[in-house]
């Protein structure tokens, strides 16, 4: 077995956000309907990022949040997920290193630039997106790094990333060398629209490869083509050791070997944006399975950590989740 060096490594879609106070008229010059996300090409991509002035640039991408918050929590963490070699790579390799989390994948030299989020603040609040995915899903097997998959506890599998048949095979590939290893696999299913694309290939990949997994009610309840989460459950029994499943404001269901755990979302003073919860809630849940937790702690420490992202703006702990942690009864 390798020395255990890392207690997650993530792969996912490496993305940039960049965030700029706009009005309303910003959003009708660019075509952007307010509130939503769009996704955008290469030139539109450019001349809205031209077009930000007072921009504010953070590393992003579902995975790598999840990474940010193990890291916040005081565990470690690694992270492969692919860049351009360009201003905006940079800022996600500086970004990710700084926060403490080991960035593990080379730039690309050539063909599109780094993926980034442009989002739009206007003065009520609101967030409107425009996504370019750039290079982020161009990841291919030889990106993975199989001796850092072999040093992690648990190598944890971003459902965004896994449209294109080169990101499927990165996926078997690490999976097979963290089970190796005697490590764990984790996946989250991302989207219901992802898994409406790759219900098939998800079921097969959550029944041979994978150890724990997350997925919203929305997608769990997609997974297996039902409108009951209690028969989704019924239906997700069996398929891998654990399964997280979160219900927003109603907590989280996990299953396990040791049966079905209700955990109860933290209270939070208001709830201004809801991005980056399900990312944290998975961080929590990881790095406590990863630290000695229970299962049923585990989850509380996941719970934590979401209530504490969406009392900000943002995907990220404004506070250090560690102090926070510190406060848990157990």
């Amino acid at each position: 077995m390798s020395k255990e060096k890392f207690d997650v490594i993530g792969i996912g879609n490496a993305i940039v956000d960049v965030i700029c106070p706009v009005d309303d008229d910003f959003l009708t010059e660019h075509g952007l309907p307010k509130g939503m996300m769009t996704l955008v090409d290469t030139q539109t991509a450019e001349g809205l990022y031209a077009s930000m002035d007072e921009r504010v640039e953070v590393s992003g991408g579902s995975a790598a949040n999840t990474l940010a918050g193990i890291a916040s929590l005081g565990g470690s963490g690694a992270y492969i997920g692919k860049v351009g070699d360009d201003k905006l790579g940079d800022v996600f390799c500086r970004d990710m290193q700084a926060i403490g989390v080991n960035y593990l994948t080379a730039p690309a030299n050539q063909g599109k630039p780094t993926a980034r989020c442009l989002i739009g603040v206007t003065p009520d609040a609101q967030r409107t997106m425009a996504t370019y995915l750039g290079v982020s899903v161009l990841l291919q097997p030889e990106d993975i790094n199989l001796d850092a998959i072999r040093a992690a506890k648990i190598t944890y599998l971003e459902g965004y990333l896994f449209d294109r048949p080169e990101a499927q095979e990165a996926f078997y590939m690490a999976s097979v060398a963290a089970h190796s290893a005697d490590r764990k696999v984790a996946l989250t299913l991302s989207d219901g629209f992802c898994v409406n694309r790759h219900r098939e290939e998800f079921i097969e990949l959550i029944n041979n490869h994978v150890d724990i997994l997350f997925a919203n009610e929305l997608e769990i309840t997609a997974l297996f083509e039902t409108d009951n989460f209690q028969e989704a459950i019924s239906q997700v029994v069996g398929c891998c050791e654990i399964a997280a499943l979160t219900r927003g404001e109603n907590g989280a269901s996990i299953l396990s070997s040791v049966g079905m755990a209700e955990i109860s979302a933290h209270k939070v003073d208001k709830v201004i944006d809801t991005t980056g919860a399900g990312d944290l809630f998975a961080a929590g849940f990881l790095f406590g399975l990863t630290n000695g937790y229970s299962v049923t702690e585990s989850g509380s420490i996941g719970a934590l950590a979401a209530a504490e992202v969406i009392g900000h703006y943002g995907a990220r702990p404004e506070t250090p989740l560690s102090q926070i942690l510190r406060g848990m009864p157990f």
